[in-house]
């Protein structure tokens, strides 16, 4: 509804509703968020750690967001690894609320890894591994290879044509 950048508004936003308001899906680095918390704007953030920064960033984003007493609600609408990297972060972090889930629906989804616990969220949790890494042992290439989207003809392909793509950064979280 407001561009994330426009963190007066989402204070009057805010202000102007008991509807809890969130966002940050879209956001980069823990400097993108700080205007959001200092403006006292929102309830809560929703970093998603493959494009906040990666796991240490998103760890200090919601670090920052306790500081403002703001929960965080992870986004992740990935796969199996970037769920545990974010149930990671989740463990990791005290003010964390909620981790999105969307693939509830996707029978193979827990198949393109080796190694974790499967289902891999089960009752609406994910157990953390005590192993070494994200613990996942290992891709499972055949079962992506299976399931790529129209016109990838192969899977582990060089990215070199992604320089000079134009990027999903939206203003709209």
């Amino acid at each position: 509804m407001i561009p994330w950048q426009y963190s007066e508004q989402y204070r009057q936003l805010q202000a102007a509703t008991t509807v809890p308001i969130c966002t940050g899906e879209d956001i980069y680095l823990k400097e993108g968020f700080e205007p959001l918390l200092k403006s006292g704007g929102l309830s809560l953030i929703h970093p998603d750690l493959l494009t906040s920064g990666g796991i240490l960033e998103t760890k200090k984003i919601g670090d920052m967001a306790q500081d403002h007493g703001v929960a965080m609600a992870i986004h992740m609408a990935e796969s199996p690894i970037a769920a545990m990297a974010a149930a990671h972060v989740a463990t990791a972090t005290e003010n964390f609320m909620a981790l999105e889930y969307h693939s509830a629906d996707v029978d193979w989804w827990d198949d393109i890894v080796a190694g974790v616990s499967k289902p891999l969220v089960k009752d609406g949790f994910i157990t953390v591994p005590d192993k070494p890494g994200l613990g996942i042992d290992d891709v499972v290439d055949e079962v992506i290879s299976q399931h790529l989207q129209p016109g990838v003809t192969d899977i582990w392909q060089p990215t070199d044509h992604w320089d000079n793509e134009y990027s999903w950064d939206r203003t709209w979280s």
